[in-house]
């Protein structure tokens, strides 16, 4: 099979996809803040809810119309919405009320090797050597911050303790990796944000479908201020402006080396639990840091 030939990183993609690491690693906080809040499927719902009617607008103003898509589109997009919207977020959301924040982070770096493997079996895209370094040198930083500095405790805790909030989040590690590669495919013909857009709104779609029953359970005005705060930071920031940024990214210069960013997910995510929450700042962070943007950059060298 051929593969497409993809553009070089430039400074500006690159710095949107370290934002977009940003962004997600404060959906960590926000998600875990709506799993203690709200049941399951509705926490997810309203994070599309808001996201929904955002890239609606937003893809209106960028492209005039949304397009009317042919039946490859369509089942694509579904697919889409099925895995990156409706199963990544059950998993995700199911894992953030059972483990903590920082915890699940972790997991998130699995993803780009995921990506990787499944990207060389799929479309026969090959790394090299170098850029393979690169992805286990982003993902030993990651696994620095997590663990502070204490990588054999770290991930001996992690082995011995493999609970349902763990495999869930496996999960979720599984069903965005199969999003980002089938984001390639559907790219091919469809602009960034109409893909994002008709991707959400399916995955809205199923969502709903499992949210309707939650809703009477739920008594709305005891929900504050950090509850519907934490529902517009997931839509908008974490979900509408993320996923096009991601999906550019994917665009320009393939699922691999787009998915790498991601190791920078749990250092963003430390970095505001210590801004946010009041957690020190430690050494491990700083090295940890340090260590997984090395190995971005050696995934992404000329």
């Amino acid at each position: 099979m051929k593969t497409t030939n993809l553009s070089a990183m430039t400074p500006l993609l690159a710095l949107k996809l370290v934002m977009v690491a940003a962004l997600w690693g404060g959906t960590f906080i926000a998600g875990r803040i709506l799993a203690q809040s709200l049941p399951l499927m509705t926490a997810a719902f309203s994070r599309f809810f808001v996201a929904s009617i955002l890239l609606v607008l937003v893809a209106v103003k960028m492209e005039g119309k949304l397009p009317r898509l042919n039946l490859q589109q369509m089942l694509l997009s579904a697919v889409l919405g099925f895995t990156g919207i409706f199963l990544y977020n059950i998993f995700f959301f199911s894992a953030l009320a059972k483990v903590p924040a920082g915890r699940t982070s972790l997991f998130v770096s699995l993803t780009p090797i995921v990506t990787a493997i499944l990207a060389g079996y799929i479309f026969s895209e090959r790394l090299g050597l170098r850029r393979w370094i690169g992805i286990a040198v982003a993902l030993i930083g990651a696994i620095v911050v997590i663990t502070r500095g204490d990588l054999i405790g770290g991930i001996t805790d992690i082995s011995q303790s493999l609970g349902l909030g763990e495999l869930m989040m496996l999960g979720a590690v599984f069903s965005w990796a199969i999003y980002t590669l089938i984001s390639r495919k559907i790219l091919e013909t469809l602009s960034p944000i109409v893909a994002t857009t008709y991707g959400t709104l399916w995955g809205f779609l199923f969502l709903s479908i499992g949210a309707i029953g939650e809703f009477k359970d739920i008594d709305w005005m005891l929900l504050d201020w950090h509850v519907w705060s934490s529902v517009f930071y997931l839509g908008a920031f974490g979900t509408v402006l993320a996923f096009i940024w991601y999906y550019q990214g994917i665009q320009a210069v393939g699922p691999s080396r787009t998915a790498i960013f991601t190791n920078l997910v749990p250092a963003f995510g430390v970095l505001f639990s210590v801004v946010l929450l009041g957690e020190p700042i430690l050494i491990s962070m700083v090295v940890g840091g340090i260590i997984a943007v090395l190995g971005v950059s050696l995934v992404n060298k000329k």
